[in-house]
């Protein structure tokens, strides 16, 4: 048996996959097709790149199964969390990080690795032979995906996602806008303009829905069915489902108050949240959009506050295409006709960066543990990483497999003690349990973090 492990793709999985292998004392080529063949999404070389959001959602690990997560991988030595928190910029109870410097942090670490080589090569078909995980996320090249598609006996499933636009903030009016996180988390000055606000009195919103429902926006190829996730919505297709919906997500009024006119409730606010450590760049919340490009700039610059705005990167929409692993993996994420081919992040069907990297932590470990001869089996249901696995290879119905974010509901329940519990109680249950569970399956595998 070789004693090598291949992995196929850069990303969030990927970097995770190879540094947890790597570590095991496995010998690993990382094979990352960029820049030599490129994607939509992408702008660097850079492993690891964040190409939707800068933010790897809630921080709280008590409270919030995303939090959860983030534990669980800092807990087994995860190079993702090591670089996100290096690189954290202020969000309130967020994790948000400077995108640029988060990714160059991750390829610099991995590329320092002894064990650890790089390959700038597009892989085109499923390999015969050694050991391999599949990371190549959301934007498969088209000869990979056909040949998964031809393994597999199946179409890939497919689903949408888009991205949301970036401002430069020099270029943000604020005599309209203003700094303040949503019911003013953050005491320093640094949290405190981790947040930029624009407000919008009734008639501008109406207006501003008025022009996305009209915008040019992508068409779809015939024969291609636009399904989304349902976390990444792009912002038409909220307005489309009515139009109070966006001020009931994105632009919810609440929480925020207007120094500019602090007697005035704002009927609509468009949030900003900071991109880098430098404050130069700001990307605006939850504005994932299928607009045309010059549609985008005439629709956001109705924004109060973004009417001169200048656009580092404007939103787009790519297919996403995943696996249906309930009946395609096993429960250490083989190919269950090809067991010495993993697939771990976002094909998979989980959903998120931080959801996709712990899949690559998974991955890595097992694929080594497998070369070392102490094959590792997934951590507890009751973890948030062994909740996800159970989730994608069998607790999920197949016929109606969608990509899922980590949440409590794919948790064993909680049984209620002395009564009912209420809903603080019972997440801290939750995250107890699990805390207690992933700690003690560290220690079996012997791989607990220094």
């Amino acid at each position: 048996m070789t004693q090598t492990v291949h992995i196929v793709g850069g990303g969030m999985a990927g970097s995770e996959a190879a540094w947890q292998a790597a570590n095991m004392g496995v010998e690993v080529v990382l094979h990352e097709m960029r820049p030599k063949t490129g994607t939509f999404a992408h702008q660097t070389e850079h492993l690891a790149e964040m190409v939707c959001s800068n933010s790897f959602r809630s921080d709280d690990d008590e409270q919030n199964a995303v939090g959860l997560l983030h534990w669980e991988m800092r807990a087994a030595g995860g190079l993702i969390m090591q670089m996100a928190d290096a690189h954290a910029l202020p969000a309130g109870g967020a994790l948000a990080v400077d995108r640029d410097a988060f990714a160059q942090g991750v390829t610099e670490r991995l590329l320092a690795h002894p064990k650890i080589r790089l390959s700038r090569d597009e892989i085109r078909a499923l390999p015969d032979q050694g050991n391999w995980i599949i990371a190549t996320g959301p934007l498969t090249s088209d000869a990979l995906g056909q040949a998964i598609a031809r393994e597999t006996g199946i179409d890939a499933l497919a689903f949408f996602d888009a991205i949301a636009p970036i401002v430069y903030f020099e270029s943000v009016d604020m005599s309209k806008a203003w700094f303040q996180s949503r019911y003013d988390k953050g005491e320093t000055e640094a949290e405190r303009t981790a947040y930029l606000n624009c407000p919008m009195t009734r008639e501008q919103y109406e207006a501003f829905i008025d022009a996305l429902l009209a915008a040019d926006k992508t068409v779809f190829h015939e024969g291609e069915t636009a399904g989304y996730f349902d976390g990444c919505l792009p912002i038409e297709v909220m307005a489309e489902r009515g139009r109070e919906t966006l001020r009931h997500g994105p632009m919810k009024p609440v929480g925020l108050t207007n120094p500019h006119a602090p007697d005035v409730k704002a009927h609509a606010v468009v949030q900003l949240r900071r991109d880098n450590a430098l404050g130069t760049l700001y990307n605006i919340v939850g504005f994932q959009t299928k607009m045309k490009y010059g549609a985008q700039a005439s629709v956001f610059k109705m924004i109060p506050g973004l009417e001169n705005a200048s656009f580092a990167r404007l939103g787009g929409i790519h297919r996403n295409t995943f696996l249906n692993s309930p009946t395609l993996l096993d429960d250490r994420l083989r190919l269950r006709s090809r067991p010495h081919i993993r697939f771990a992040g976002q094909i998979t069907g989980v959903e998120g960066y931080v959801e996709s990297a712990a899949m690559g932590l998974l991955a890595g470990r097992m694929a080594a543990a497998e070369i070392l001869g102490h094959p590792v089996a997934a951590p507890p249901r009751e973890t948030a990483m062994g909740a996800l696995v159970h989730h994608i290879t069998g607790g999920a119905e197949a016929k109606t497999f969608q990509p899922m974010n980590v949440n409590f509901g794919l948790f064993p329940p909680i049984e209620a003690r002395g009564g009912r519990r209420g809903r603080r109680d019972r997440y801290k249950a939750y995250t107890d349990r699990a805390k207690a569970a992933f700690s003690d399956w560290l220690r079996a595998e012997g791989r607990d973090a220094a």
